[in-house]
């Protein structure tokens, strides 16, 4: 739980030149917080100007390190560190922030692999802070619509459910972090985890899961729920896009198809990292139990 106070929270966020990174640093603005420090080993972080012009930057993390802790002893530590880092790092820089005495927002996947969840409990039930995840997809209006739905029917035969999500990407992404499956996790981790966090969310415990076909751009398989059998397909590729949402310009398509009837839910993202952030600071945020299911998921595609 977060304290309630009129003092102005403050964070500290690892990997401020990342794709997600303004989303974050957008939240904080607009939930009334102070970004005072960011640190990313690249330093194309223009965007800092546009919320906070006066954080404190670093590449190295050693002088990250050492600014934070000199705050701590000063008495001004942060309240928060956010954690926008490739997927690889996230379970140690959850560590370092539950270290420094802060809560912990971390981006999705909180950790690669189902094995590195309970050390972080332990360390967290050691700590005054509390860690945290961005589980956005729960708070999206359609999605919450699609739960009570389900939760209010009485049907005892499993939904038949298709989900696709198409997000292009260039060249880069191949020779990125988000590349290298060591680091990123693949598609599956860095990619399917919202979706199959969602799919949980929805419809209920795992049951079997199995992935039909993979390569570098696209992913695919079935995965049977309490309440649902899934076929669910991941691309990266533009040329899978339909071809009405490549005429309109868009790069992105979501859908589920629930027993014949069509989801499109493409829209609706813009402010759900700011939602995700108030719940939090109200004491409402999704923690480390609210992810193992899909972490377990994920690990379970893998092997």
């Amino acid at each position: 739980m977060i304290e309630s106070s009129n003092k102005t929270k403050t964070f500290a966020l690892i990997g401020a030149a990342g794709y997600i990174a303004p989303r974050h640093m957008r939240a904080i603005k607009d939930v009334g917080g102070q970004l005072v420090a960011a640190m990313d080993p690249n330093d194309s972080v223009g965007i800092i100007d546009s919320y906070f012009p006066d954080a404190a930057f670093f590449t190295e993390f050693e002088r990250f390190d050492r600014h934070l802790e000199k705050l701590k002893r000063e008495g001004t530590g942060v309240d928060f560190v956010v954690i926008c880092s490739p997927n690889y790092l996230h379970d140690a820089h959850i560590r370092f922030g539950l270290r420094l005495g802060a809560n912990v927002i971390c981006e999705k996947p909180m950790v690669l692999n189902s094995w590195n969840i309970q050390p972080l409990i332990d360390l967290e039930q050691e700590s005054i802070g509390k860690i945290y995840n961005i589980l956005q997809l729960r708070l999206h209006p359609s999605i919450i619509s699609l739960r009570e739905r389900i939760d209010r029917s009485n049907t005892t035969e499993p939904y038949k459910v298709k989900l696709q999500y198409i997000t292009s990407r260039g060249k880069w992404y191949h020779y990125s972090w988000k590349g290298d499956h060591a680091k990123s996790g693949g598609l599956l981790s860095n990619i399917g985890i919202h979706f199959f966090d969602m799919l949980l969310w929805v419809f209920g415990g795992l049951l079997d899961a199995k992935v039909s076909y993979q390569d570098d751009q696209r992913v695919g398989g079935t995965i049977s729920l309490e309440r649902a059998e899934v076929e669910w397909d991941l691309s990266i590729c533009s040329d899978d896009l339909p071809v009405l949402v490549q005429s309109r310009g868009v790069k992105t398509f979501r859908s589920i198809d629930i027993n014949g009837v069509e989801l499109e839910f493409s829209d609706g993202f813009t402010d759900l990292h700011t939602q995700s952030y108030e719940k939090i600071l109200e004491g409402q945020g999704y923690g480390v139990e609210d992810v193992i299911s899909s972490i377990e998921l994920v690990n379970k595609l893998k092997n």
